[in-house]
């Protein structure tokens, strides 16, 4: 072949290969429906809020948002499903506290933060410790006092290993030096349902997650924050409960495939921004006590780094792991 020709094809093959990207890139978006997975069940908090976001995110993005249940390991299996989907922008996963330690629990997951890029923290809040109304304890050092009497004779359900709920309880113990027993459970709506029963004696998770019980079958015994809630002021803190040095607060975050281009990732939060600023979305959320954070990209970044690090280290000091 002359090397006129040679040079010729070789810009041909070369042009056809960056076509398929440069396509991508140019194509419109959205270009069809959105999914956002909520990899719990539904009825848990990360089910809650992707319901909230679906029908103004469609109003502004004039697509369809499918929110898709994907529960299984601590999320890991939905956010799984979203890191391995094609970076074109149509797949988003809303995940929980437990995304962070989800690598140091089970290596084997399939994907890591780097097939992943942020897109927003969506929201903060305490966790809230609570019991069945038909339960005896008034108190949090009640509980405790039980448990150190009779060591794992109380059990403490959570929405699974590794959670922000199982770690708190897992410093709690080592705070108090009493032992509770751990009951992982595939999300928020299973869990407080249990401990509604008294099938677990204690429910601990996100005010979102159990704020609708409290009252009626659930009694709230202490908070995680640092402080209290205005919207809960008769809910004493863990610190107030003789849980040194403790407190913790639940968080949830929207993560697209690392390869989203940075033009839609910016239109994509531009619309949960608008999202976020109606009141019959925020007043749910708001009313239960949690914060509407509303990040940047770069923001949430460094925050799961930063909360990784921190819970990270209690995984491998207890030696938790998913099996």
């Amino acid at each position: 072949m002359q090397p006129l020709l040679r040079r010729r094809a070789a810009l041909a093959a070369g042009l056809a290969l960056a076509a398929p990207a440069v396509a991508r890139a140019q194509r419109p978006w959205p270009d069809g429906p959105i999914r956002i997975v909520a990899p719990f069940p539904p009825g848990g908090s990360a089910d809650l809020i992707c319901r909230l976001l679906q029908t103004p995110l469609q109003q502004s993005l004039g697509v369809p948002v499918v929110v898709e249940n994907r529960p299984g390991a601590s999320g890991a299996l939905g956010t799984a499903s979203v890191a391995r989907a094609a970076p074109d922008g149509q797949s988003f996963v809303l995940v929980f506290d437990t995304h962070v330690v989800n690598p140091a629990l089970n290596p084997t997951l399939g994907f890591t933060a780097k097939d992943l890029r942020a897109v927003m923290l969506v929201a903060t809040a305490p966790m809230l410790v609570a019991t069945a109304t038909a339960k005896p304890w008034a108190t949090l050092e009640a509980v405790i006092a039980q448990a150190k009497r009779a060591p794992e004779s109380v059990s403490y359900g959570t929405v699974g290993i590794g959670s922000l709920a199982h770690l708190t309880m897992e410093r709690l113990q080592d705070a108090t030096g009493c032992r509770m027993v751990h009951v992982p459970y595939r999300g928020g709506g299973p869990m407080s349902a249990a401990a509604s029963s008294g099938e677990v004696d204690l429910a601990v998770a996100s005010v979102v997650g159990l704020g609708g019980q409290v009252g009626t079958t659930l009694r709230a015994l202490a908070q995680t924050g640092e402080a209290r809630s205005p919207l809960r002021p008769g809910i004493p803190t863990l610190i107030e409960s003789g849980v040194a040095g403790v407190s913790a607060r639940a968080f949830w975050g929207l993560l697209a495939p690392a390869g989203v281009p940075d033009a839609v990732i910016g239109r994509f939060h531009a619309a949960l921004q608008e999202a976020l600023r109606q009141p019959a979305l925020r007043q749910p959320l708001e009313s239960q006590g949690v914060d509407v954070v509303a990040s940047t990209p770069e923001a949430f970044e460094t925050f799961l780094a930063e909360q990784a690090k921190i819970w990270t280290a209690v995984v491998r000091e207890k030696k938790i792991s998913a099996n």
